[in-house]
């Protein structure tokens, strides 16, 4: 092979391919990034499905650090000995600040609040929780003002939210053990929209894997001492079926979907790429329908209507699609 090679790479005969997630270009790169996006909605719906699974023998904290380290540095090793991730880049002590606090640390208060969230509710409603997650996005996009655009991002918050109350409702009517599991869910749909900002700021100087890869194994590490204490004294149930769905988990729900949406958010608005979270609460539905016997009830279809209609009122460009009938004034 002609020229240098890095010292770090192994000499794999396809390595001059162009990295998976490689930048694209034009109206051809629009398509590539929604396929990138319904690979990983896919993906997490199995792995949502998957946690629930696990959850149901192993603590919360423990399979969200032992997750995101496995995932993360298994992402370093692709991208340190590989270019199928791209090249790496130098990381100065200034992002190093950023990559602990912005990303660590948000993804590890969301997945602490995601696997209780499990725990203790159906994971099609954790599911739904996190497909509101784009209003939350808006929200934090723009302050309210007076025109058009405004008033269409808070009807939007104001679907979403109904959407919410229609799933934390029978909770609070019957008193169900139920309702820290939803208003948890709904904590971790928040932290999830932050995370996606936060991974936004990042991608400004990282790739969407490297900020996959940096932050996943921050998040575990800051969450390492508290599994800890979370097992002690426990006697762990080790399975195989356990072991290979939290496999799964971290290699499919983990490493290749974050960096699937990570590169999205690199080239798409926060809230743009949040839109395809719409699309997670079925996919998990299904899975957990297929996989766990999980039913299709009311309670879930009536708000999966509501809050897809509140992202979908704040993020279509309704000029567009309407043409010369749509005329508000700002």
């Amino acid at each position: 092979m002609s020229g240098p090679q890095r010292s770090n790479e192994f000499p794999i005969a396809w390595r001059t391919r162009k990295p998976l997630t490689h930048t694209v270009s034009g109206t051809k790169s629009n398509g590539i990034i929604t396929s990138w996006l319904m690979l990983a909605v896919f993906l997490w719906g199995a792995s949502n499905a998957g946690s629930k699974f696990v959850l149901a023998s192993w603590p919360p904290i423990w399979v969200g650090t032992t997750r995101f380290l496995c995932a993360g540095l298994l992402m370093l090793a692709i991208l340190r000995w590989t270019t199928w991730l791209g090249v790496p880049k130098p990381i100065k002590p200034a992002l190093k600040r950023d990559l602990w606090l912005r990303g660590g640390l948000s993804l590890a208060i969301y997945i602490v609040a995601f696997n209780w969230a499990m725990q203790l509710t159906s994971a099609s409603h954790v599911a739904l929780y996190l497909g509101a997650s784009p209003v939350w996005a808006l929200l934090w996009e723009e302050r309210p003002s007076r025109n058009w655009r405004s008033a269409q991002r808070y009807g939007a918050t104001l679907l979403a939210l109904s959407g919410v109350v229609v799933l934390v409702w029978p909770s609070l009517k019957f008193g169900n053990t139920r309702l820290g599991g939803e208003m948890l869910g709904l904590t971790a749909s928040i932290m999830w929209a932050n995370y996606g900002r936060q991974g936004r700021v990042l991608a400004a100087s990282l790739t969407g894997a490297e900020v996959s890869a940096h932050t996943m194994w921050r998040a575990g590490l800051l969450l390492l001492p508290l599994a800890l204490i979370e097992i002690f004294g426990r006697e762990l149930v080790w399975r195989a079926d356990l072991v290979l769905v939290q496999t799964y988990c971290f290699v499919g729900g983990g490493v290749c979907a974050y960096a699937l949406w990570n590169n999205a958010l690199m080239h798409w608005p926060t809230s743009r790429v949040f839109l395809f979270n719409n699309l997670i609460p079925l996919s998990t539905m299904s899975w957990a329908y297929f996989c766990l016997n999980e039913p299709f009830t009311k309670t879930f279809l009536e708000a999966m209507v509501l809050i897809v209609s509140g992202v979908v009122l704040g993020q279509v460009k309704w000029e567009k699609v309407m043409g010369r009938w749509w005329a508000p004034m700002d």
